[in-house]
């Protein structure tokens, strides 16, 4: 990784300085594009400041056949030699000033590289955020105060915007300094340093974590100083490698075809999620699941391509097609799940048949959720492994998982409390008291700190001295489509559009190419 001197980081309330947006880096400096700020004042006009390592976004998707770039690898670096290996035939590479190398398998090496002149790194710094959903929220907040913020993900989800930023309303910023000294570059087997970005062919494919994908590829340094191995790949394929990881090859037709809808929406939607590195999505759970897409058997390509190009919209936009494993019996509405404004399509809602949807209407009074973990069995989707679950936590585990997440340490855990619930009976608000101090956790908060819960839809019940009980329901944040409640309701006859009006209340299916152009 390049070398870094730390300089400073701290809190920031000072008002925003003047900086002069979207300079470029000299390509001979860094051997890649940059989009960087320049400060004006104190500074020489001629010293760079970056909010990050230099990259440029991915080129928009163009609406008549839509290209995504997938990080199949973000965290590229020294740790271990990079192998290219073709499953048949050949891999070949060229690196921006025309350097080509051909082989069935090329290992490449890491080198650090001094950069003519050391290029100073500064931001000021929101989050970490549990989600790319609560971190987008904050960005644009931010964003509607003239500053020019960006969602980044060093290893968390954050918003990174110049340095001296003014934080929105209800948020505390952080300042980062650093220097970089030098810059981590690819060599040959022949010792030849390689400028990126590096385009990677393989007309065979290229066997990658255990799959093989077909490309074409780039190697492109990534925002933290590392490096990214991107497939840029048809939105159609990439659903091969997406549905059968998320769903299941053996879910009932119509399931299959709402989850090739969905992710296809998704993947529109969320088209931005990576602009930082470079690229437009990754390929793990922060994203969708993507795997080999050749693995897909007949009935994964028969829905996808009955469905294909078709995507939800509502308001003349693909929505945010949010969905998860098990709702337990019950949705959550957006709002429940992240800040931001309510998705009129993500709501509150009992998913089950008629009397079931009766007893458990919404709002759900606190005193019917009793009822509802332990007996909602008539509700969509009740076979699922998670439908019902437990879960004991100490307060020691509770101290280790409010350690590792960060802040102020409360001491001991004594006591826990739900503050709020929402109309679904998930927790929204919830207190832990310590020997030291008081955290709130809310909303995506909770799950990103307790990661032993897998849902927040639950009871809490104390469980010994300094031990709590967690009797909950559901897996996932549980807005929108409940994976196993489609099954069911696909294995009941329900039709792909039924399922899909059931859980996305108001939107439309239309294709991909009538909302234009470039996207």
């Amino acid at each position: 990784m390049p070398h870094l001197t730390l300089l400073q980081a701290r809190s920031s309330h000072r008002p925003s300085r003047h900086f002069l947006s979207k300079q470029r880096l000299a390509a001979a400096l860094l051997g890649l594009g940059a989009s960087l700020s320049m400060a004006a004042g104190c500074r020489a006009a001629s010293a760079p400041v970056a909010l990050h390592w230099p990259t440029q976004p991915p080129p928009p998707l163009n609406g008549n056949n839509p290209v995504l770039w997938i990080g199949l690898a973000s965290r590229l670096g020294p740790a271990a030699p990079l192998v290219l290996q073709a499953a048949s035939g050949a891999v070949t590479l060229t690196d921006a000033s025309g350097q080509s190398s051909s082989a069935a398998s090329l290992t490449l090496r890491w080198r650090e590289r001094p950069l003519a002149e050391p290029l100073p790194l500064e931001r000021s710094v929101l989050g970490p955020f549990a989600s790319f959903e609560s971190a987008e929220q904050a960005a644009t907040a931010w964003q509607a105060l003239g500053v020019p913020a960006q969602v980044a993900f060093p290893r968390e989800f954050e918003v990174w915007a110049p340095l001296g930023s003014t934080a929105p309303q209800g948020f505390t910023a952080r300042e980062q300094r650093q220097v970089l000294n030098s810059r981590l570059t690819l060599e040959t087997p022949a010792g030849a340093l390689l400028e990126g970005p590096i385009q990677v062919s393989a007309p065979g494919g290229l066997r990658w974590d255990g799959g093989v994908f077909q490309g074409p590829f780039r190697l492109q340094a990534n925002a933290y100083g590392g490096w990214s191995l991107i497939e840029q790949v048809p939105i159609e394929r990439y659903l091969l490698g997406v549905v059968p990881h998320e769903i299941g090859a053996r879910s009932p037709a119509a399931a299959l075809a709402a989850q090739a809808v969905l992710a296809r929406t998704w993947a529109l939607r969320n088209r931005h999620r990576f602009a930082t590195d470079g690229y437009h999505l990754c390929a793990d759970t922060q994203c969708q699941v993507y795997a080999d897409p050749r693995q897909a058997g007949a009935a994964v390509r028969g829905a996808i391509q009955a469905t294909q190009g078709q995507v939800l919209s509502f308001g003349n936009e693909p929505i945010h097609a949010v969905y998860h494993a098990t709702n337990g019996g019950i949705s959550a509405g957006f709002e429940e799940v992240w800040s931001g404004e309510a998705r009129p399509y993500l709501q509150a809602r009992p998913d089950g048949p008629s009397a079931f949807a009766q007893r458990f209407a919404v709002p759900l009074p606190a005193t019917l959720l009793p009822g509802l973990l332990s007996q909602g069995g008539s509700a969509y989707g009740a076979d699922h492994p998670r439908f019902r679950w437990q879960r004991r936590l100490t307060g020691a585990q509770i101290g280790q998982d409010l350690a590792r997440s960060g802040g102020p340490s409360i001491g001991t855990p004594l006591r826990l409390k739900v503050l709020e619930r929402g109309p679904s009976g998930r927790v929204v608000a919830l207190a832990v008291e310590g020997s030291a101090g008081e955290r709130v956790l809310r909303l995506d908060a909770i799950r990103r700190t307790f990661r032993q819960l897998p849902s927040t839809l639950f009871e809490l019940v104390p469980d010994g001295a300094g031990a709590w009980r967690f009797v909950g329901g559901g897996f996932g944040h549980g807005a929108g489509l409940s994976q196993a409640g489609a099954i069911d309701l696909a294995a009941r006859g329900w039709s792909l559009t039924r399922i899909l009006e059931h859980y996305y209340p108001g939107t439309d299916l239309r294709p991909i190419s009538s909302f234009g152009g470039d996207l």
